[in-house]
């Protein structure tokens, strides 16, 4: 009897190997097709060809998913599972704010593709705020409210974030100082002014998000703000603002009357 012959069929693998192995079927389908399970679609009017021809601006936000995924399910192409994900979290908006576990629950949507969605939400987030350093220059509270409110907008939990300038405004560095609760109570003054005094900072403005969606300043808001003041006055470092972030806008307590320090 010839080897193998009565051996028993080998069992498909289950598990974190299927999930592999699926992955590898999808990577070659995908460099078969622009995107699988499209075949009926006119190749001009395929998302990779419109890409090709016309830009990523062209695209819907569930055909730049699409073609981030690269293929499709049974029954469904990535468009269609996009589409389904992005209408489940109501946008992009609360796409990008959803957890791996929220995102795995959207049929078609497993680890993999829930990791290659955050990846890219905070590849975004990362393009908003990196810059050229010394080549920001702040004239305005919305200078730093346009910057950061994309960033900081629609995050789960508070941070309090410092940019650090120059005597000409300039943008030296952004440092997350909290994550958590930021409160008076629990703010330590000095960790504001850390940074600024080993780079010697001419100035800085606090930028702390709201979850909650309000802006609107809390009285342990205006109590940072004099500590910070009072602290920034010792230090001859001038606190020039503190804005407020929360959904898609932004507080300037300067604009709201807050006496903060001129710029020299």
């Amino acid at each position: 009897m010839e080897q193998g012959e009565s051996d028993p069929p080998k069992a498909e693998p289950t598990g974190l190997g299927a999930r592999h192995r699926s992955d590898r079927g999808c990577q070659v389908r995908a460099a078969e097709l622009p995107i699988s399970g499209i075949g009926g679609v006119p190749a001009r009017e395929r998302p990779r060809e419109r890409l090709a021809m016309h830009g990523a601006a062209a695209l819907s936000a569930a055909e730049l998913i699409g073609l981030l995924w690269g293929c499709g399910t049974r029954g469904a192409t990535a468009v269609d599972a996009a589409s389904d994900a992005l209408r489940r979290h109501e946008g992009l908006v609360g796409l990008a704010r959803a957890t791996d576990v929220e995102l795995e629950a959207v049929p078609g949507v497993g680890p993999v593709r829930a990791a290659q969605l955050a990846a890219a939400f905070e590849l975004g987030r990362r393009v908003v705020s990196d810059w050229p350093q010394g080549r920001w220059t702040v004239r305005a509270p919305r200078d730093v409210g346009e910057r950061l409110v994309p960033q900081m907008g629609f995050l789960e939990r508070e941070e309090l974030r410092v940019v650090l300038m120059n005597t000409r405004n300039a943008v030296l560095r952004l440092v997350t100082v909290y994550q958590g609760n930021v409160s008076s109570s629990l703010v330590r003054v000095g960790e504001l002014f850390r940074d600024a005094v080993r780079l010697n900072a001419a100035g800085l403005i606090l930028v702390h998000n709201h979850p909650s969606g309000d802006p609107t300043p809390s009285p342990d808001d205006l109590r940072l703000t004099a500590e910070a003041l009072a602290a920034g006055r010792l230090l001859d470092i001038q606190l020039l603002d503190h804005l407020i972030v929360a959904g898609d806008g932004f507080v300037s307590l300067r604009d709201r009357g807050v006496a903060f320090d001129r710029p020299s």
